[in-house]
């Protein structure tokens, strides 16, 4: 991921309490899942997750973050009928996202 917005990293801990967050958030149902690419910047990374993920800045300035150096994070869970048109918005936008069971 290209960076272009700047944002104070979280801490460490912080970053893997909110990992832990998000695996516990999915336990059930489906999720969309957000991978990692090298032309998209943080900036369409945040803009979009705000937009059809409905994150507020913060979170979704944390899942950028998780996806740069985790490689892929969990970004929003549901109903499959619910994730789909989500995942494919996401996907429109050039983001490379998958609905997966959780």
């Amino acid at each position: 991921m290209k960076e272009s917005h700047r944002f104070a990293a979280p801490q460490e801990e912080t970053l893997v309490e909110e990992a832990v967050g998000l695996e516990e958030a999915v336990a059930d149902g489906w999720h969309i899942v957000l991978f990692n690419d090298d032309h998209n910047t943080f900036d369409h990374v945040i803009e979009c997750l705000m937009a059809y993920c409905g994150h507020e800045l913060l979170q979704a300035e944390q899942c950028a973050l998780i996806v740069h150096t985790k490689g892929k994070c969990s970004v929003k869970n549901g109903d499959f009928d619910e994730l789909e048109p989500i995942c494919t918005a996401l996907s429109e936008r050039d983001l490379s996202a998958e609905i997966e069971p959780a």
